[in-house]
């Protein structure tokens, strides 16, 4: 074998010894890598939840009669004082007594919740007087520098609920007084009946019939629910939230109102997160203890004037909302195990350094659908893997998809 033969032969099992050795030789990891960015941060309660009107009045029956056809449909719009329905007293000789001595008892009911509207709109008085002394107390404060602007906000909201819940007392008040002097005419009906006088029914408010429980003329008793009005322009939403959700909704909370029908989005505040819950079965059977939300609409009623009461929409509850937080993809952060956590970092994710993993601990103040605030451990300019790989280790050489 002359020396020619040797030399391409050592030559061949050398290329064949490089090929080997680049063909099982490891390959870095492909990844996907996104920046850590400064930016906008929120978090939100998100919940389906429904439209209602803050106040119903149901027009029932003063006395027993004769209901004659009601020619008003759902949906129809009415003006205060307008007839809503006639009766024709029909009384029989056997229940006079027994009727007048209910006329006499409504007419009681109906001064007594007279006084009690009148109670209440005073309290209401008050409540409003302490939060304007309150809200103008902040501002002045605000002024100096020593409250926050959420502290104003939040003052100037109450004095909002303030206001609404004085103008409802008021109205309360209407038509606790229409309800005396509905049941006064009534009586004055029963004494002086015999010639089958009709009997007007007049509405408390101006508003929308929302329901008609009789539509066809028939016999009605005393105290019969006739029809059920409302003023459509005084929505609120109620929202269904679990008690464990429901303490991070304060009163003063921004949420965002979707899915109602219309296009953009609604604006609202919390106004009032009842104290009471009740348990409630999901639709996997599984029982939760859940509160009512109260939400007032506060984007301009134009924009809304196509809801109406019992209709579907979607809440975001804003629970907080920071500026110039450092961001990252909440897919990129991974919980450390228990034996490897400094300190303070429960949470790691990898960054990419020249196209190796580093194993980097951080510590995040909160977490949404799509992003990781992080308080601790990375900065800006940065990168993190994206949904890194179980079998990704610290140091593994990493190859980023797209660049």
């Amino acid at each position: 074998m002359n020396r020619r033969t040797l030399i391409l032969g050592g030559a061949a099992v050398a290329s064949v010894g490089v090929l080997l050795a680049w063909a099982f030789a490891p390959r870095p990891l492909q990844v996907e890598v996104a920046d850590v960015r400064v930016g906008h941060f929120e978090t939100s309660i998100d919940e389906d939840a429904r439209t209602r009107l803050r106040d119903k009045f149901v027009v029932a029956a003063p006395l027993a009669g004769q209901l004659q056809r009601i020619s008003l449909r759902e949906g129809d719009a009415v003006e205060a004082g307008a007839v809503l329905a006639t009766l024709v007293p029909v009384l029989s000789p056997l229940l006079d007594e027994r009727t007048l001595q209910e006329q006499r008892a409504r007419i009681g009911a109906a001064e007594a919740g007279v006084q009690r509207a009148a109670t209440r709109i005073e309290a209401a008085k008050v409540a409003l007087e302490q939060a304007r002394i309150e809200q103008q107390r902040t501002e002045e404060l605000a002024k100096q520098g020593f409250v926050a602007a959420t502290k104003i906000d939040a003052d100037r909201l109450a004095t909002r609920a303030a206001q609404k819940e004085l103008d409802t007392a008021v109205e309360s008040e209407h038509v606790a007084r229409h309800e005396s002097a509905q049941a006064r005419a009534a009586l004055g009906a029963v004494l002086g009946s015999g010639g089958g006088a009709r009997f007007p029914l007049r509405a408390p408010i101006a508003g929308r019939v929302l329901k008609l429980y009789f539509t066809s003329e028939t016999t009605v008793a005393l105290g019969a629910p006739l029809l059920e009005i409302g003023d459509t322009s005084k929505l609120e939403i109620v929202a269904e939230l679990l008690t464990t959700d429901a303490l991070a909704a304060r009163p003063g909370s921004p949420v965002r109102i979707d899915r109602w029908g219309g296009p953009g989005l609604l604006a609202g505040r919390v106004r009032r997160v009842e104290p009471a819950a009740f348990t409630k079965v999901s639709a996997l059977g599984v029982e939760e203890q859940r509160v009512n939300v109260l939400i007032d609409i506060v984007s301009a009623p134009q924009e809304w004037t196509a809801l109406g009461d019992g209709y579907r929409v979607g809440v975001h509850i804003v629970t907080r909302s920071l500026d110039n937080a450092l961001l990252i993809p909440v897919g990129a952060v991974f919980p450390l195990p228990a034996s490897s956590r400094p300190t303070e970092a429960r949470f790691a994710v990898f960054s990419y350094d020249r196209e190796r993993a580093r194993l980097q601990s951080v510590v995040i103040g909160a977490r949404n659908s799509s992003d990781a605030w992080i308080q601790k451990g990375l900065a800006p300019g940065e990168r993190v893997i994206v949904y890194p790989a179980a079998a990704l280790t610290d140091g593994a050489r990493v190859s980023a998809r797209g660049l």
